[in-house]
């Protein structure tokens, strides 16, 4: 029984550290992480207000119609993130779409409703704005030009989201930035094979 001790003195050490880990790294924020390769630019940080701000820009080997159908295939959202999501109700209401979405993450307190509206943008794109829900804030928006010739897109992406969790910002901040990174990955994906199907 002695040997008991030990270990538990270890484990409130572990523990203690861990936390003192985590308030060191809390009070050293980066300002921002960015990624750049030759077809794609991300920026995503702590928003000084609360929650988090990624911005954007995906250089796509299709034209911007192709992308535009990717984006407003609603049915099928839940296959465009990286994140479990499930999509409980999708209605159209005049010139807007309603999805109602459900997701789960570990840095999430349970499954997170997000009841949002879409709007189209006239020259292409998507603007999903937050109605209801467990978030406290959530704006997405994809702007789609024509990237030098009619077969390519320059997609301009922007996201403000906030949500109750455990986590501080500069620790979502970075989570996000990798689940975007394999959102942009599947878009591509999928794009490609929307364009063969044509």
């Amino acid at each position: 029984m002695p040997r008991s001790l030990p270990l538990r003195h270890a484990a409130v050490l572990l523990v203690t550290i861990s936390v003192s880990t985590l308030d060191a790294l809390d009070q050293a924020t980066p300002v921002a992480w960015a990624v750049t390769d030759s077809s794609s630019v991300l920026e995503v940080q702590p928003e000084p207000s609360g929650g988090v701000r990624a911005t954007g820009t995906l250089h796509l080997p299709a034209p911007p119609s192709v992308v535009h159908q990717v984006l407003t295939d609603y049915a099928k959202w839940p296959e465009l993130f990286g994140v479990s999501m499930r999509l409980a109700h999708v209605e159209r209401q005049g010139d807007r779409v309603v999805t109602d979405l459900y997701l789960s993450h570990p840095m999430l307190v349970g499954e997170s409703r997000l009841l949002c509206e879409n709007r189209e943008l006239p020259g292409g794109g998507l603007v999903t704005s937050l109605l209801a829900g467990d978030f406290r804030r959530y704006r997405r928006t994809w702007r789609l030009v024509q990237d030098g010739n009619e077969g390519l897109t320059r997609a301009e992406f922007e996201l403000l989201v906030e949500v109750d969790t455990w986590a501080p910002d500069w620790l979502m901040a970075l989570e996000l930035r990798r689940q975007l990174e394999k959102h942009f990955r599947i878009l591509r994906e999928q794009v490609g094979q929307r364009l063969q199907s044509h």
